[in-house]
């Protein structure tokens, strides 16, 4: 199997991008949404991007934006991903000339695979929990027994995971890549180093185990 990756999301100060590079991950969230505590305004997010080292994907997370949010940030930003996370339709995702993951808040009843259509040109589904009036990064589990075995996109598995849990979330659901932001936190939107560490290297070791 291939190594999982991770991505880190919600990063909003220059330290905390180069602890997510140096633990070895492979990707940074920037959150450009004002509800969430983890929000970042354009000149914060450049001086963290410009802080990263090569090979470190750089991925801006929306919900629900306009148009011209959108292309300030990828003017200001140069994101190498965008992430929608609220009710975009495929044609609003698909405008802006860089590829996307949509995200999907999970929850009985919701047919992933006919989700997984629609969004046909996302480069991945980013699965989180639902919970009622939050877009996401609320620290919640969903059942991942909900997620289909032939899902025809790449996943990205969010929702409440944490270094203590991780590596069941990646020996059960094998997913493309993982995302974490509350469970590697010392508060909202400030990331505590040791715990991004120990994150990712519960993600090595147990794709060290599968793979043998």
């Amino acid at each position: 199997m291939s190594p999982t990756r991770i991505k880190i999301c919600g990063i909003t100060r220059v330290e905390d991008g180069l602890a997510v590079a140096l633990a070895g991950a492979d990707a940074i969230g920037l959150v450009f949404y004002g509800k969430s505590p983890r929000n970042v305004g354009l000149a914060q997010a450049r001086a963290i991007v410009d802080a990263l080292p090569p090979f470190v994907t750089t991925v801006a997370l929306f919900v629900d934006p306009q148009a011209g949010e959108v292309q300030a940030v990828i003017d200001a930003v140069k994101p190498d991903l965008l992430q929608f996370h609220g009710d975009e339709s495929p044609e609003f995702c698909r405008g802006f000339s860089r590829p996307y993951l949509k995200a999907v808040r999970v929850r009985p009843g919701l047919d992933l695979l006919q989700y997984a259509a629609r969004f046909a040109e996302a480069r991945g589904l980013l699965l989180d929990a639902y919970v009622e009036g939050e877009a996401g990064g609320t620290g919640h589990r969903f059942d991942w027994g909900l997620i289909p075995q032939d899902l025809p996109k790449p996943v990205v598995l969010a929702g409440g995971l944490a270094p203590g849990n991780v590596a069941q979330a990646v020996q059960t659901v094998r997913p493309w890549a993982v995302d974490v932001s509350s469970g590697v936190e010392a508060g909202k939107g400030i990331k505590d180093a040791a715990l991004i560490a120990a994150f990712v290297n519960e993600v090595k070791r147990v794709d060290v185990q599968l793979s043998r």
